[in-house]
């Protein structure tokens, strides 16, 4: 699980299993760095995706499903897939986030809600009998697009005011606004790995992946 007094690289792969397979071995292992089987990558290859990233990386893999119901199947699934963590919408109903938290701790996943369209991610929290592991802000893609968005950190104060809770960000983050992250409380960092024409911000297939990981990992320590 998680250190509290740590905080985390989260690079996620979106893509196929061959863009697995010709970056990540070049990523160093380091126990501040996370894998996530993004929501695309998932969508394309499915739980042998997330066996396949198993396969390879021996620390912690968050499988990005955003569950919006049937939390105990899909909890399931990915734990015998070999994920580490998993992701539910936090605006999914409580019955729903409660039983993804308890499903979590049976299985000794890390639960992660996705913050992502909800307006009040604490009011959000006040309503569930389980507390989550993490908490992620999210911008989504599409929002990652339109000039002048952002990352809506003053959440991160307010859910920390009431809770002792990890909390992610995520969503067009760069060098730089990994350290902007940081600085406004940020736990988990999430960068996405990005084709060279995606409109979206991230590292590069095209970069020296070795490299960014540990530019990334100075950024956020």
């Amino acid at each position: 699980m998680l250190d509290r007094r740590k905080r985390y690289l989260q690079i996620a792969f979106n893509d196929t299993v061959r863009d697995v397979d010709r970056m990540l071995p070049r990523i160093p292992f380091n126990e501040r760095i996370l894998i996530e089987a993004g929501t695309p990558f998932i969508k394309r290859e499915g739980q042998d995706g997330i066996q396949h990233i198993a396969s390879m990386w021996s620390g912690p893999i968050i499988a990005d499903i955003k569950t919006m119901d049937g939390a105990l199947e899909e909890v399931q699934e990915v734990a015998a897939a070999g994920a580490g963590g998993a992701t539910v919408l936090g605006a999914a109903t409580k019955e729903t986030i409660d039983l993804f938290i308890k499903t979590c701790k049976q299985y000794n996943l890390i639960s992660v809600i996705d913050m992502i369209n909800v307006d009040d991610p604490l009011r959000a929290l006040l309503r569930l009998k389980e507390r989550p592991d993490v908490v992620e802000i999210h911008m989504g893609r599409d929002e990652e697009t339109v000039k002048g968005n952002m990352i809506e950190y003053r959440h991160i104060r307010r859910v920390k005011s009431k809770y002792d809770v990890i909390i992610s960000a995520a969503g067009g983050v760069d060098l730089r606004e990994a350290q902007s992250a940081v600085f406004n409380g940020a736990d988990i960092v999430v960068v996405n790995i990005v084709q060279p024409d995606d409109p979206w911000r991230g590292i590069k297939s095209t970069d020296e992946i070795r490299n960014m990981a540990v530019e990334f990992l100075k950024a956020v320590k």
